[in-house]
């Protein structure tokens, strides 16, 4: 009943929203999909909006925030976020409905608990208002969530080397990336240390710093037009490899969907 439960319900530009939490409440980390869509997904799994404990926004990007104003002033879910990041959602086109009773403020570093969960934020690097990762922690299981950042950081990479669980950006193949229709400023915004992760970089960062700690990583964000699902799994599983350490065996190597939520996880 008390086992530790992971779903995504959306992962892309197009959204991005992740539960997190046990079978009687939990959390999300971003709210970037329609809340109907979340509220269907929260019932499938047995859950509603009195079930979410708090929304964690990691910036303040539209896929990343499309739902919380409704989910903050509506369904009085708590929306934790730095005070830069809560800016940036008042200003945003695509928040219509501003959070005012519901804004709950974080500093990076900062811990929160909600009853058995402890969610301490990190900086990641990110061409947002103020970029955070968050790392979940829960009957000594960790569970960190790193989605969209130019490149892992040390604060980023402490917390994903202690992480039991992951949910770490892989957006985009280099060659597709190189290759592909983008505009020139576009493909060295995607590249830049302020922009997203590679699956070369995803996959160089978990061969260095495996350990028998790590069980699961979900791959996150993959591009639409930049990588395939298929793409990102073997370049990543070809770092691990090389280091002898077999996905399927020694880690587990998920790539999660746009716009098709995940299987529910429960770890035990």
């Amino acid at each position: 009943m008390d086992k530790l439960r992971f779903q995504s319900l959306g992962s892309g530009s197009s959204g991005n929203c992740y539960f997190i939490g046990n079978a009687a409440f939990g959390i999300l980390i971003d709210a970037g999909i329609g809340v109907r869509t979340i509220r269907k997904n929260l019932r499938s799994i047995g859950l509603d909006f009195e079930n979410i404990w708090g929304v964690f926004v990691t910036h303040d990007h539209a896929d990343h925030i499309k739902a919380v104003g409704s989910l903050g002033e509506k369904h009085k879910v708590p929306v934790y976020a730095t005070r830069k990041t809560h800016e940036g959602i008042y200003r945003s086109y695509c928040v219509t409905e501003k959070l005012y009773n519901s804004r709950k403020f974080i500093e990076k570093n900062e811990t929160v608990e909600l009853g058995d969960f402890k969610i301490t934020s990190f900086a990641v690097s990110h061409d947002a208002s103020d970029s955070v990762g968050y790392t979940v922690e829960y009957k000594e299981k960790r569970f960190t969530f790193a989605t969209d950042l130019g490149y892992i950081g040390d604060e980023a990479s402490e917390h994903l080397k202690q992480a039991d669980y992951m949910v770490l950006e892989a957006n985009y193949d280099t060659q597709m990336l190189d290759n592909g229709a983008y505009p020139p400023h576009l493909k060295n915004r995607i590249k830049a240390p302020t922009g997203h992760l590679s699956n070369d970089q995803a996959g160089e960062f978990l061969a260095q710093n495996y350990n028998d700690r790590m069980k699961y990583v979900f791959l996150c964000h993959l591009s639409r037009e930049n990588n395939m699902p298929e793409i990102a799994y073997t370049t990543v599983g070809n770092y691990l490899s090389e280091k002898n350490i077999k996905p399927g065996k020694d880690i587990e190597i998920i790539t999660l969907e746009r716009y098709i939520p995940s299987e529910l996880y429960v770890f035990d």
